[in-house]
């Protein structure tokens, strides 16, 4: 252990001594030897439980490079190749609205398969994750739509569903669950006790922590233990502990005869069909670090948010987990990386004050809030909620993973330059005042790929909609804002935290209203049918 580096990671986290609060598990580990492990906060409120280096919490996505993991490793066997159909293993699915187009095995593992995020068409039929689902109903909801979200391969869009039919095709070939594919091959012989993949939501473990959602101040602050029901696979299933992701991270790093060295594989880089870079290898997300290449994923679930950082160069690992809702692994594991390498923090920026309102592009589709609190640059994008970072260079860099928005810089007082999706830089336009809602929108549509109703009435103030999907009916009027003639904003009400959706009218002929294409973080263009 580093006692200096202790020290200074101790103090990053003084607010948490002494009170009666979620936090988070901090590792730290170099050249194979691990600087720091300990936990901040509590594992359990009710309890006052501590957190500490051997608690379990849930990894979420992190989950995903175990699952491409135990496919890479069946492929060694002779299994299953990457260029497989998924429909060689999977024949109930498709086929899809694409003339022509095949997902892969690859594009599952790398996020480029065009598939729509299957919790995301859950949530447009009214579905939280607070409601009980199960496996079978997921796959169901996969099964039944037909719709691509683009030509796979042809761009990165992060998904849950592929990774989550990914894990099925892992179990029908090998013949057993995931999980235990995993403990045999990995978790056994790394070492790594507290890993496993815990289906179910509601399971006790020991040392499992709970997950905590801070309440707003406005409505008396403090925390609530957070709810989540849906059943888990492939797509982020496993639980962990900050020891056992530092023994991964030291296997990755400096592979260990005990299990199958996948590090090359996991981390190799892709290109798109039009020989772009995708920020995507197989299971990890590939960043920079000041001028460092970096390689890891992040996780986020209710209650629970993590980080998995590793710096190859520089022989370097950061976990962080946290069943802090609130708290932003991504940021605090750089904070943390920066001091074990004694790097400079970066400069402070000031946000520019005509940075904040709202920013609209109705060719690219592309609507971004953007606020100032405390000092710090926030931006809203898809419902979601994330703090904005200066470089060096004078753009403005998320801190959240997977995520390629950058700000530019203003153009004049009315015009933000951004650059999204790896595309050419463009620009939004300021949305000074909400146009009225187009004429005509009110009627029932409908949507097979989800076997989805949505009812648009008219409701005090303009319209609202309401929602059944195949598991249930939303008992509260979802609201609709305008944007521009051709388009609206959705904004679905949620567990945890609001969606939001854009939605462009199709007309006929006579200017009637025929059809929805609706656009989410992870849906692009899934039509809805007018049919009354």
């Amino acid at each position: 252990m580093n006692s200096a580096l202790q020290a200074r990671i101790d103090a990053l986290f003084t607010d948490l001594a002494g009170r009666s609060a979620p936090g988070l598990v901090v590792g730290v580990l170099q050249a194979g030897e691990v600087l720091h492990a300990k936990g901040y906060g509590m594992a359990d409120l009710s309890q006052l439980t501590p957190l500490k280096a051997d608690s379990v919490l849930r990894i979420a996505s992190v989950s995903k490079q175990f699952t491409v993991a135990a496919a890479l490793l069946l492929e060694r066997q002779g299994r299953l190749s990457q260029q497989d159909d998924v429909r060689q293993h999977l024949p109930e699915l498709g086929p899809w609205d694409l003339d022509g187009a095949v997902v892969r095995i690859e594009h599952l593992m790398r996020n480029t398969s065009g598939l729509p995020d299957m919790l995301e068409l859950l949530r447009l039929g009214g579905v939280n994750l607070d409601l009980r689902v199960d496996r079978a109903t997921l796959l169901q909801a996969m099964l039944r739509n037909r719709h691509l979200n683009f030509l796979p391969g042809s761009q990165f869009l992060y998904c849950n569903s592929g990774f989550a039919l990914l894990g099925l095709i892992v179990e029908r070939i090998a013949g057993q669950s995931l999980g235990e594919l995993l403990q045999q091959q990995f978790f056994g012989p790394l070492g790594m006790r507290q890993t496993r993949m815990l289906v179910e939501s509601d399971v006790a473990l020991p040392r499992l922590a709970s997950g905590y959602l801070p309440v707003p101040a406005e409505v008396g602050g403090g925390w609530r233990r957070a709810q989540h029901g849906f059943e888990h696979g492939g797509e982020g299933g496993m639980v962990s502990s900050v020891q056992d992701m530092l023994q991964w991270a030291a296997h990755l790093l400096r592979p260990a005869g005990a299990a199958p060295d996948v590090a090359a594989d996991l981390m190799q880089a892709a290109s798109l069909n039009g020989g772009e870079a995708s920020p995507y290898a197989r299971g990890l997300e590939r960043s920079t670090l000041d001028g460092l290449a970096c390689i890891g994923h992040g996780g986020l679930w209710p209650g629970f948010r993590t980080e998995f950082l590793l710096l190859p160069e520089r022989e370097l690992a950061v976990v962080v987990i946290s069943n802090d809702g609130g708290h932003n692994p991504y940021k605090t594991a750089r904070e943390i990386a920066r001091l074990a390498l004694d790097l400079p923090a970066p400069a402070a920026a000031a946000p520019e004050p005509a940075l904040a309102g709202c920013w609209w592009n109705a060719d690219s589709r592309q609507l971004l809030e953007l606020s100032q609190q405390g000092g710090r640059l926030m931006a809203q994008q898809w419902g979601v909620n994330f703090e904005m970072q200066a470089s060096a260079d004078g753009r403005w860099l998320p801190l959240r993973g997977a995520y390629e928005l950058q700000l530019l810089g203003l153009d004049g007082a009315d015009r933000l330059r951004v650059q999204a999706s790896r595309g050419r830089p463009h620009s939004l336009q300021r949305l000074a005042q909400r146009p009225p809602l187009p004429e005509g929108l009110a009627g029932d549509y409908h949507c097979a790929d989800i076997a989805t109703q949505w009812r648009i009435v008219p409701a005090a103030g303009g319209l609202a909609l309401w929602a059944e999907g195949p598991l249930l009916k939303t008992v509260q009027a979802w609201t609709l804002q305008g944007l521009d003639g051709d388009t609206v904003e959705l904004l679905s009400q949620g567990y945890w935290m609001q969606g939001r959706q854009l939605l462009q009218l199709e007309r006929d002929g006579q200017g009637r209203v025929q059809a929805l294409r609706v656009d989410t973080a992870r849906i692009k263009g899934l039509r809805f049918e007018r049919c009354s």
